[in-house]
């Protein structure tokens, strides 16, 4: 049984709080100290203690994972704390760690076009070569959205495989742990055990939880135990130290997995390039709407749920044309705008989802992250000279 660790990092460039007074007079639209303060802080929690601990575990146990780093997030880090680039270089160093590519702003640039997706993709191939000198063979695109289309664009652009939720309402009676194919293309699809991963990113810390405490034994009984070929474990990775902090024992957990999944013969660690070539797919997977990694509902809500997401989306949507005909800041600008977090802080989903909204949210309310971005947008129309400050 192959243990396959996939890892996204990210951070979002956040947008300052921009008035109506703004408009046509100031084309900054980011808030550089709360970037740079967050930045500095997940690197002190997470990137540096983690890619520390994750090259001790390389070097001892031959731990093998896999990472998707966006462009953004390399932008940030060369602004904020070029060591960040320089640990996870590396660990890529070693040949225990593959890359993945995705959209270069980690966006929703597949709902905008197939130009602007394949653009972005390129934009971030291009940006894995120039910092690690890699030629990705997996895509994910961004917050695991997929779907046929998606998987057939894939196959264009020359990729293998893609990673993609394995929710229980499209695998039926199948389970995540084979290698699956996808309609319409020789896509092959990495399908996330959910369950497993979400053990570790959102329930490891959580005292009411009937398993907790999560110990590295206890975790690594339930993977020998578990059927199939490949248990795809997909998280964030500032789970370590940032989402759950050390105080939690995670880092203890993860520095202890490896000697507790030794103890089982049957199971070894690979990188999702060794996955993708070592197994072949089971079945196909149809899947004609679009699957994310996101919420209970596993859809595009959490972006496009409610009329204002909706509505600063199809915004930003129709100016396609006219930002690549100016091209320069105001496209790099426009592109930033297209990443997913800026729709997520827009969501108005309570209970569970909504804990985790307002978490994640750098805004008072869904409706002061609407306001902001649509003066950035009147903004960016104003520079594009299709309206006046009126």
């Amino acid at each position: 049984m192959i243990i396959n660790f996939y890892f996204q990092v990210h951070q979002p460039f956040r947008l300052r709080r921009y008035t109506f007074f703004d408009i046509g007079e100031n084309h900054d639209y980011y808030d550089h100290n709360k970037n740079k303060e967050i930045f500095l802080r997940a690197a002190r929690k997470c990137y540096l203690p983690t890619n520390r601990l994750l090259l001790d575990l390389i070097k001892k146990h031959n731990v093998k994972v896999s990472f998707s780093i966006p462009g953004t997030f390399l932008e940030q880090a060369e602004m904020y704390n070029k060591d960040v680039i320089q640990s996870f270089q590396e660990l890529v160093d070693t040949g225990n760690v593959s890359l993945l590519n995705e959209t270069y702003y980690h966006s929703l640039a597949f709902l905008v076009s197939k130009q602007e997706f394949v653009e972005q993709v390129k934009m971030h191939k291009k940006i894995t070569r120039k910092y690690f000198n890699k030629q990705p063979v997996v895509l994910r695109n961004t917050e695991a959205m997929y779907s046929n289309a998606v998987a057939k664009v894939a196959e264009e652009m020359g990729f293998k495989a893609m990673v993609t939720e394995g929710w229980d309402s499209i695998l039926g009676w199948r389970s995540p742990n084979y290698m699956y194919k996808a309609k319409g293309s020789n896509v092959k699809l990495l399908t996330r055990n959910y369950k497993l991963s979400d053990d570790i990113g959102f329930r490891f810390s959580t005292p009411y939880w009937e398993e907790y405490p999560l110990t590295a034994d206890k975790y690594a009984m339930w993977l020998a135990s578990s059927p199939g070929e490949v248990i795809n474990l997909f998280l964030d990775y500032e789970t370590f130290g940032e989402h759950q902090w050390p105080e939690t024992g995670i880092f203890e957990f993860l520095r202890h997995l490896p000697i507790e999944v030794a103890k089982h013969k049957h199971l070894e660690f690979a990188t999702i390039d060794e996955v993708v070539h070592t197994l072949e797919p089971k079945d196909e997977i149809d899947i004609p709407h679009f699957l994310s990694w996101a919420d209970i509902d596993r859809d595009l809500s959490a972006w496009l749920g409610n009329n204002m997401q909706k509505s600063a989306f199809e915004e930003i949507k129709k100016l396609e044309p006219y930002v690549k005909e100016q091209g320069g800041k105001v496209l790099e600008d426009w592109r930033k705008l297209l990443t997913s977090d800026n729709y997520y802080y827009m969501c108005t989903k309570w209970f569970a989802d909504g804990d985790i909204h307002k978490y994640f949210n750098a805004y008072d309310s869904p409706y002061v992250a609407y306001a902001n971005f649509m003066n950035i947008v009147r903004d960016l129309k104003h520079r594009l000279g299709l309206l006046t400050k009126a």
